[in-house]
């Protein structure tokens, strides 16, 4: 029956359509590297081409890569252990529902454990930072080989298991995009296991690697290491504890698992969130008593409205009858859903993403104020969110229409109050 549902083609393309695809293509790998080199030079300045590059065959290790795929392999196992429990996702177009087991958070767990135990055993976690580019590099290659399976795999696939937004014909744009909605080996969801495991528990160990590396050179990690290191692993582990919601993202109901999904999860995430880290190693920076405390009440500001917008949304999806959001104010659709107008979605549209971007600048203030480089995930996640945005601007008025009207009359800032 599923074989029998007919797809149409994508009508709609973004990031420019192919020729935007083929561009991002060489410059999401182009960016991850000038960023990296610029970070390990001397004044780590955007505003001139770091120099000298290094030789292409240093950049190519191949111990990097076998210990990366061994990580992937670890996460992959403890993906598939019999641990957590199994719930549904959203219906699809066959009207079939995947399981998905959660047990994220217990991975990171194991990880944190393993991790614990390599530090209180000598090993020398301080390889990740002298060897970063090498890893990073050998991060994209995984990304890279991972997409032309996925591309291989999606033309077997059936029409019912194409994604939405990567259907378009072409094969380059479908290649980036992704052209297969859930790609599955048996009953392993690879852009499930992907969007959380590898990539940003790799993030956590990563900046781990950091203040161990912090610790040889100064004897100890500086309080600037140490509040980037607890707000990314506090970030962390929230996604962890809230794997579920992952499962009504963009990212799994609309998006293929293509090259752009791939390279973020495997390369993107891990070795550009992580750059405040990899800056102050080598950029050193002092920090206040004072300046601690305020960067840590912005950051708890950031996060209070992250995750009571999140939980908010995600108990009302689950029961809107629930005593926690039952007395918010709402506005029917023809869908028969309603949508939330008071609460934290009655102050901005994506009150979620103005937690996160608050976070963002948090995690960047406390490699001080005189280079941007630092502040590079806080200026891209601006970008990131505001396109997104924009996404979910579009699908919401498809699905919802004059219901939609009406929600954004009665909220007419998006993301930031008062400004946008």
């Amino acid at each position: 029956m599923a074989d029998k549902i007919k797809t149409s083609r994508t009508s709609e393309l973004e990031f420019g359509g192919p020729l935007g695809a083929l561009l991002l293509l060489f410059v999401m790998p182009g960016t991850v590297l000038y960023l990296l080199v610029t970070c390990s030079t001397e004044d780590a300045s955007v505003l001139r081409v770091p120099g000298p590059w290094p030789a292409l065959d240093t950049l190519w290790d191949p111990f990097a890569v076998i210990l990366l795929l061994s990580w992937v392999s670890l996460q992959a196992v403890l993906y598939m252990l019999p641990i957590g429990k199994v719930t549904e996702g959203i219906t699809l177009r066959d009207n079939t529902r995947l399981k998905y087991r959660i047990n994220a958070l217990q991975a990171m767990m194991v990880t944190a454990l393993i991790a614990a135990g390599a530090v209180m055993f000598g090993f020398p976690l301080s390889y990740v930072y002298d060897h970063f580019l090498q890893m990073a590099v050998g991060a994209a290659f995984i990304a890279l080989i991972l997409s032309i399976f996925l591309y291989a795999k999606s033309l077997a696939a059936p029409q019912s298991a194409l994604a939405p937004g990567g259907n378009s014909g072409n094969p380059l744009y479908d290649f980036f995009i992704g052209h297969e909605l859930n790609p599955r080996i048996g009953s392993f969801d690879l852009k499930y296991f992907c969007e959380l495991r590898p990539g940003l528990i790799g993030w956590c160990l990563i900046n781990l690697c950091f203040l161990m590396k912090d610790i040889e050179l100064r004897g100890s990690p500086s309080l600037s290491m140490i509040l980037v290191f607890g707000f990314q692993a506090l970030y962390v582990v929230d996604a962890m504890k809230h794997e579920e919601a992952i499962l009504t993202t963009m990212d799994i109901v609309h998006d293929g698992f293509g090259f752009m999904l791939a390279f973020g999860d495997l390369c993107w995430v891990p070795f550009t969130y992580s750059l405040q880290g990899y800056f102050l190693v080598r950029h050193p920076q002092e920090l206040s008593t004072y300046a601690a405390v305020g960067i840590i009440l912005l950051n708890a500001v950031g996060y209070i409205i992250f995750r009571g917008s999140n939980s908010q949304k995600n108990a009302f999806r689950r029961n809107p009858a629930d005593p926690k959001v039952v007395g918010l104010e709402t506005i029917p659709t023809a869908t028969g859903k309603r949508l939330l107008v008071s609460g934290w979605w009655g102050l901005v549209r994506h009150p979620n993403y103005l937690g996160d971007l608050i976070m963002a600048l948090a995690w960047s203030l406390p490699c001080g104020l005189s280079n941007i480089l630092p502040y590079f995930y806080v200026i891209y996640f601006t970008v990131l969110l505001v396109h997104r945005e924009a996404r979910d601007e579009h699908q919401c008025m498809k699905k919802y229409g004059v219901a939609w009207q009406e929600y954004c009359r009665r909220v007419p800032y998006r993301i930031f109050p008062y400004i946008y």
